[in-house]
């Protein structure tokens, strides 16, 4: 009996041992909460007011390249530590500034709710307090993004088109969501589209030779000839003769970029229709695919007249990076 009772001892300080290791690496994270793009700076009033403050904004809430009128990267939402407690530590954006005995710049992730990243910056003075936004602004806009970009393709993966035009045409997959339809297709070229309020969304895909763009000096103009021809042939106004083109007053923006494991470029500017006056924004990924000796081009474009478009654009730039090269049908 006293052997029994001595296994059963050491069992149950197992299974205590096991549960309480179990507990400790399933630590139960709420889903974190907010909008897309939504940024919770917590930092004390006074601060928000003055130069720290105005380093915050010049930083986070700068605006958007690419859109036709001035947006902010984030829509920021300011409040005071002592407020940052309960509901709101779910947020999934946050921003943390606080004068402290010691100086540090970094990034926290999933602390309060899942998926989330905190950018902490503490300082003395304000100048370290500027000095630590300025050290860490870039870093925590990328990790910001990520997260938000994430958090996007998770919504509208609920619920994805089945359409196999990509896939048939290109040999690729894309998580668009359900309610977009094919509105053109032919033989190298895709474009499906959705209504929303005033206007449209867009997405639009086709391929280039391998050997396009191989001048750098001509690289800008190359793709605005490329866009324009494809404009004028698939893309047409609302009259005879319309057609869209890149707009003619400000060049794009390019900048290089890896989608699904391959070099990419991305280029942001604003689309115009030759000859009528409609305009928007686009965003172009210019993709070397190697193996299939190609440049795939994929783009997202919005029609939205007098509507705010960073979050129509983050949500086509969400879609085009889920592209897979690898996928089957």
């Amino acid at each position: 009996m006293k052997k029994f009772g001595t296994l059963a001892s050491a069992i149950l300080l197992l299974v205590l041992w096991s549960c309480n290791e179990s507990g400790t690496k399933q630590r139960f994270l709420p889903p974190s909460t907010g909008g897309i793009n939504s940024l919770m700076v917590v930092m004390d009033t006074e601060l928000w007011k003055g130069e720290v403050g105005d380093r915050v904004r010049e930083h986070f809430a700068a605006p958007v390249r690419g859109l036709p009128q001035g947006e902010p990267k984030f829509s920021i939402t300011q409040i005071p530590p002592q407020v940052f407690k309960g509901a709101t530590t779910y947020s999934r954006s946050v921003l943390f500034v606080e004068l402290d005995t010691t100086n540090l710049a970094h990034i926290k992730s999933d602390v309060s709710a899942k998926p989330q990243k905190i950018a902490v910056v503490k300082g003395e003075t304000y100048a370290d307090l500027t000095h630590g936004i300025d050290s860490l602004a870039s870093k925590a806009i990328a990790a910001f993004k990520k997260t938000e970009l994430e958090e996007a393709q998770k919504r509208f993966t609920r619920s994805l088109s089945k359409d196999m035009a990509f896939w048939e045409e290109f040999g690729i997959k894309l998580n668009v969501p359900s309610l977009y339809k094919v509105g053109k297709r032919d033989k190298n070229f895709v474009w499906m589209d959705i209504q929303i309020p005033k206007g449209t969304m867009n997405i639009v895909a086709y391929a280039m030779p391998g050997d396009s763009f191989a001048n750098d000096s001509t690289f800008v103009s190359d793709i605005v000839k490329m866009r324009d021809s494809i404009g004028k042939k698939y893309v047409p106004g609302p009259y005879e003769n319309t057609y869209m083109i890149t707009e003619k007053a400000f060049a794009p923006y390019i900048f290089p970029a890896r989608i699904d494991g391959k070099k990419a470029a991305e280029v942001r500017g604003i689309w115009e229709i030759s000859g009528y006056p409609m305009a928007g924004p686009f965003l172009t990924y210019i993709i070397n695919d190697e193996e299939n000796n190609r440049k795939l081009v994929l783009e997202g474009f919005t029609f939205a007249p007098s509507e705010e478009k960073r979050d129509y654009m983050f949500e086509l730039e969400a879609i085009l990076k889920t592209v897979d090269f690898d996928a089957t049908p």
